[in-house]
């Protein structure tokens, strides 16, 4: 198979923000049948769900990969899990969320997997750091990424720095 390019949103709220999303970014680097290709920069968002938790730091990587999404999939969630992610509440907190946001132009909906990840549209922590990486991105079924952005609310938030991983910026 060839590589496609594939965006993976990067959240954390928990035991160190900054260094859980250096520590993934570590290990997307080593991805098997793939490379870290480009990473936007921190942003600071409010939680989506329960307001009971701290502000999360969110970034989205861009990395060229062999693997299937599926397999990518379990790949994203070994990571979490090697970080301490346990899945208590929806929306709660975390030590580390990665999410498939994009894989190629293709539009997935199986048991397990949505792409275009479900609620892109709607949230300014992922599509600021997706238009940085590419201010020309088409989101397959639902649009230009800056049209997306132009149309969705804006809720407080903040470019909080630069990459954190300089080496794969």
């Amino acid at each position: 198979m060839t590589e496609v390019t594939a965006y993976i949103g990067l959240g954390s709220n928990l035991q160190e923000p900054r260094a859980q999303l250096r520590s993934a970014l570590e290990a997307l680097a080593e991805l098997p049948q793939g490379r870290l290709a480009a990473v936007s920069s921190l942003y600071r968002s409010a939680p989506m769900g329960p307001q009971d938790q701290p502000d999360y730091l969110n970034a989205v990587a861009r990395i060229e990969t062999a693997l299937e999404p599926e397999p990518l999939l379990d790949t994203l969630q070994a990571i979490e899990r090697a970080q301490g992610r346990v899945r208590t509440r929806r929306w709660g907190p975390r030590t580390l969320d990665l999410d498939l946001l994009l894989y190629g132009e293709r539009i997935i909906d199986s048991e397990r997997l949505s792409v275009p990840h479900p609620g892109l549209a709607e949230r300014d922590f992922v599509l600021c750091p997706l238009a940085e990486l590419d201010a020309g991105l088409e989101i397959p079924g639902q649009g230009p990424v800056q049209q997306l952005l132009a149309c969705c609310p804006s809720d407080g938030l903040t470019r909080v720095g630069t990459c954190p991983l300089p080496a794969a910026c």
